[in-house]
């Protein structure tokens, strides 16, 4: 059950792919530390799987289905999150696709989904949401990057354009505002034990010697795991982060430090 007095109480937050990966387990987090979640995704029985799951433990969760490249979409998701719950105060821009393709032979119809989900999706969500934040003093927005938003990979190109999009969006905003008291921080996960991970690795004709590689590009030597992410993302979404905005907080197992 939810800690009367946990990190985030009183708050309502929304969390974009909930449904899964580091989505469903911030979302669980965030609802353990005493918040009301909003949880959206394309997949409606994973999604309302993760919602009930909360609200059998104690917590308050909602489910909707959800395409964070529509605009209407984000502004009918905004609209229930205050209707729901009365308020608005956190923002967990997590939904977010994958994929690799040699530059020189990618369709700019791929181009444009990548775009249109990691860094649109981020966009118009912060965008729809920043107002009932800025309605009740200020909030936190808490935006789901990459390490390949800070490095680069080959074949890689539009998902690494798309998350250091989101760095540099997380950043203008956050200066933008900062005045109205709303916070806005990037996470940069390494390569964490998600299905999204799963199915690239799988999708390889060597997908065990690729799986060797990439835990050998990490100095912890493993991959990560959701929750370790998701620990993040709560310390980002309640007060104990209340002088941090516009940061880049890198959970990586020493992915960049090499």
């Amino acid at each position: 059950m939810p800690e009367a007095r946990g990190r985030v109480a009183g708050k309502v937050a929304v969390v974009t792919g909930g449904a899964s990966g580091i989505g469903a387990e911030s979302a669980r987090r965030l609802a353990r530390e005493g918040a009301s979640v909003v949880l959206t995704d394309l997949t409606r029985d994973a999604g309302e799987t993760v919602a009930h799951a909360i609200e059998d433990g104690g917590g308050r969760a909602v489910f909707l289905s959800h395409d964070v490249a529509d605009e209407a979409a984000w502004a009918a998701v905004a609209a229930a999150a205050v209707e729901r719950f009365g308020r608005l105060d956190v923002l967990v821009n997590s939904a977010g696709i994958g994929a690799g393709a040699p530059l020189m032979e990618m369709p700019l119809a791929e181009w444009r989904r990548m775009m249109s989900i990691n860094l649109d999706g981020t966009f118009l969500g912060m965008r729809a949401c920043a107002p009932a934040m800025a309605e009740k003093g200020g909030g936190s927005i808490v935006n789901l990057s990459s390490i390949l938003g800070k490095v680069g990979q080959a074949g890689a190109a539009h998902y690494c354009a798309s998350k250091g999009g989101v760095l540099m969006l997380t950043k203008a905003a956050a200066l933008e505002w900062a005045p109205m008291g709303i916070r806005v921080n990037s996470v940069h996960p390494g390569y964490i034990e998600t299905p999204m991970v799963a199915s690239a690795l799988q999708a390889s004709e060597n997908a065990n010697e690729l799986r060797d590689l990439i835990i050998g590009r990490h100095a912890l030597g493993r991959l990560g795991v959701a929750r370790e992410i998701a620990d993040g993302v709560v310390f980002l979404a309640s007060d104990e982060s209340s002088f941090m905005t516009g940061a880049e907080l890198v959970i990586d197992g020493g992915y960049t430090a090499q």
